[in-house]
């Protein structure tokens, strides 16, 4: 018996593709390097201004929100979009930098429970301001209210459709 193969997205032939528009491909590009330069701005003034990384501070604003600043490492790597490996790199670093520590759930020993520390809670609150500067200069204060709002419900959409999958 013959097995067939059926096309991946990477095999699929040129004729099996709905191919984007022009336009399409114009807000594909202008997506792509808008968020590419948005996240990288960002990034650079929250390092130069605070020394945490958007990923640590990222850390720290979740656990700020959650109660008694903790949640389990697996929620938190749902909350941030992160893979579990590359958040457990980032926890290590702020764990040794004080920020946070790790301690086993006591309501099933097979989780593991991430908490703010007092230090982390201080270092959130110096970082804000300045992190809340940058996203107003370069996106909130740049788009008309209902531009940031047609933005953020797409973008939500599409978070919610590839948490799904």
């Amino acid at each position: 018996m013959t097995e067939i193969a059926t096309p991946t997205r990477a095999s699929s032939a040129a004729s099996d593709v709905s191919w984007l528009t022009p336009e399409q491909q114009n807000h594909w590009r202008d997506y792509r390097d808008g968020t590419a330069l948005l996240t990288d701005a960002l990034a650079r003034e929250l390092d130069e201004d605070t020394g945490l990384s958007l990923a640590e501070y990222e850390v720290l604003v979740r656990l700020s929100e959650a109660p008694c600043r903790t949640l389990r490492m697996s929620e938190l790597a749902g909350e941030l979009a992160h893979s579990r490996s590359r958040l457990t790199h980032t926890i290590r670093r702020m764990e040794d930098a004080g920020l946070v520590q790790r301690k086993p759930c006591a309501a099933d020993a097979r989780g593991v429970n991430c908490t703010m520390t007092d230090l982390g809670l201080q270092r959130i609150v110096e970082a804000a301001p300045s992190h809340v500067i940058s996203v107003r200069a370069h996106l909130i204060d740049v788009l008309t209210d209902d531009q940031l709002r047609a933005l953020g419900t797409a973008m939500g959409i599409v978070a919610h459709v590839l948490r799904e999958s």
